[in-house]
């Protein structure tokens, strides 16, 4: 461990450090051409670029920083609580509780004063009580969808994921973005239409 003698400073180095574990965090995503899962650190980044390329179609205006700010915090927790695949019903009983007590520990690396802010902003995301949540939240409940209509359904089929599974979730979509959301449905459409689901879809 680097010695630091400002505590405030050698705090959030350490939360730093800490949060490079995400690089180890391996979601059910492959990267597009590749054989190998994208981690959640990956997929932070890749939301945070969807929110720049994409905001203008955010059904209120949003700050585009402060989205990002989101996206960038909103699984940390991962972390702790591992990726729960979103159509793992079982472990989502548990995804809760296990994300807070994250929170909690992860946050917590740092001083206060950042802790309580990051921490807000976790909750904010979660909550999706502001344009910029919820705007959040359609990216990142549209980006899988894109992402495996590119690559020919793989996460659906090995997951066994069923097509109103998908649509029941993207549901949320349209909460942020009409536009997204009518997106989401040509997607959905697009893969039932190429078989992207299986056979016992």
């Amino acid at each position: 461990m680097i010695a630091i003698a400002d505590e405030r400073l050698a705090r959030q180095i350490q939360f730093l450090l800490e949060i490079d574990g995400l690089k180890q965090v391996l979601r059910r995503s492959l990267i597009l051409g590749s054989a190998r899962r994208e981690n959640s650190a990956e997929h932070s980044w890749h939301l945070a670029m969807l929110a720049l390329i994409l905001h203008e179609h955010a059904n209120e205006p949003v700050d585009l920083l402060y989205t990002i700010k989101l996206l960038l915090i909103h699984d940390i927790v991962e972390l702790d609580a591992g990726d729960t695949f979103a159509y793992d019903f079982e472990a989502g009983k548990s995804k809760a509780e296990r994300e807070q007590d994250a929170a909690q520990r992860i946050f917590g690396l740092l001083p206060t004063d950042q802790a309580g802010e990051l921490r807000a902003l976790w909750e904010e995301y979660e909550g999706m009580q502001s344009a910029e949540s919820r705007f959040a939240n359609a990216l990142d409940r549209l980006m899988p969808m894109f992402h495996n209509l590119a690559d020919g359904g793989t996460t659906w089929q090995t997951g066994g994921v069923r097509p109103q599974f998908v649509a029941d979730r993207a549901a949320a979509i349209g909460e942020g973005s009409a536009a997204l959301a009518t997106l989401a449905g040509e997607i959905l459409r697009q893969a039932q239409a190429n078989g992207l689901f299986g056979e016992a879809s």
